[in-house]
């Protein structure tokens, strides 16, 4: 099983600038429990904008820069030699950012999503998730609440055979 996970705005919105446009702690912690044990697949700058790598997972980072080694990851040259690396993981994780995901899409087993309800302005987004390939599987609504500036909704895809 292959899986994409993610955050989007209501319009695919992923990020602005390399980073994030909302803080939602309770998508951290279900990112967190979901990854943890898992091959994580990322692009190098999704990488980049980590503090620093995060914890109790393999990172693969696609990169076309040959001279590219950072500390804590393994630079691989494609999404299909990232895949191939982490076969030995029962569910890897495909992290971002936009180019994987459009990658991926083709590839991917399930998608985890957070849509958070709100328009964003972004300069990086997730690609359009075609019903015809996906079926929504699960869908569980968070309110806006003292910690969370936006409602968010925790969706489930799931390919269609």
């Amino acid at each position: 099983m292959l899986t994409m996970i993610a955050a989007v705005g209501e319009g695919n919105e992923l990020g602005k600038d390399n980073d994030l446009v909302w803080h939602l702690p309770d998508d951290f912690k279900r990112f967190k429990s979901l990854t943890t044990g898992h091959y994580i697949i990322m692009g190098r700058k999704t990488f980049d904008s980590f503090p620093k790598p995060l914890p109790n997972r393999t990172h693969l980072i696609i990169s076309r820069n040959t001279n590219y080694s950072p500390e804590g990851g393994k630079v691989v040259y494609s999404l299909n030699q990232a895949i191939d690396e982490a076969k030995a993981d029962e569910n890897p994780y495909i992290i971002g950012g936009g180019q994987i995901y459009k990658q991926a899409m083709s590839l991917a087993d399930a998608i985890e999503l957070t849509r958070v309800h709100g328009s964003f302005e972004a300069d990086t987004f997730f690609p359009e998730i075609d019903r015809s390939v996906w079926k929504l599987v699960n869908s569980e609504f968070h309110p806006k609440d003292d910690k969370h500036n936006y409602a968010f909704t925790y969706e489930r895809y799931e390919k269609i055979e």
